[in-house]
């Protein structure tokens, strides 16, 4: 039988893990209350937010790297996003199989709208916080996802 005991460091860093795991569940709670305003949900906004932030068409093969998902879901999430004509997938000049997906000005006005809504929210949450210390929070889990992608491959 092989010993599941942990280091002190390893104890420290699975407490991170589960709490990353619960914020992760309001996080998504509450980007769920934000989107349902404009009929969407936590998912699609995200897949619209990660199109807005890249500011230009991307392959869905892309979206999901950066939103550290699973290609199949994404495709599923932009699928439903083209019919609600949010997104339009358009020929990509590199790529014949995989297309592009741009948002439509539907889709750029229905994300502007729920962060609009969301950004007061944000704002509270950020008062009482430093700015450093957050700064320091997206650094140790942006190194956190860089090595754990290493130890995949």
């Amino acid at each position: 039988m092989t010993s599941t005991a942990h280091s002190p460091e390893g104890e420290a860093l699975i407490e991170l893990f589960v709490a990353t795991f619960q914020f992760h569940g309001a996080l998504v709670a509450a980007g769920d209350r934000f989107s349902a305003v404009v009929g969407l949900t936590a998912a699609r906004w995200q897949v619209l937010g990660a199109l807005t932030r890249a500011g230009r068409p991307e392959t869905v093969s892309c979206v999901a790297r950066f939103m550290g998902l699973a290609r199949q879901s994404v495709q599923r999430t932009v699928d439903e996003l083209a019919k609600l004509g949010l997104v339009a997938y358009e020929a990509n000049p590199h790529h014949k199989r995989a297309p592009l997906v741009s948002l439509t000005a539907k889709g750029q006005a229905a994300f502007r709208q729920i962060s609009d809504m969301r950004a007061p929210w944000v704002n509270e949450l950020a008062a009482e916080l430093d700015t450093e210390e957050v700064a320091m929070t997206t650094r140790l889990l942006k190194t956190l996802r860089q090595k754990m992608d290493e130890n995949t491959q």
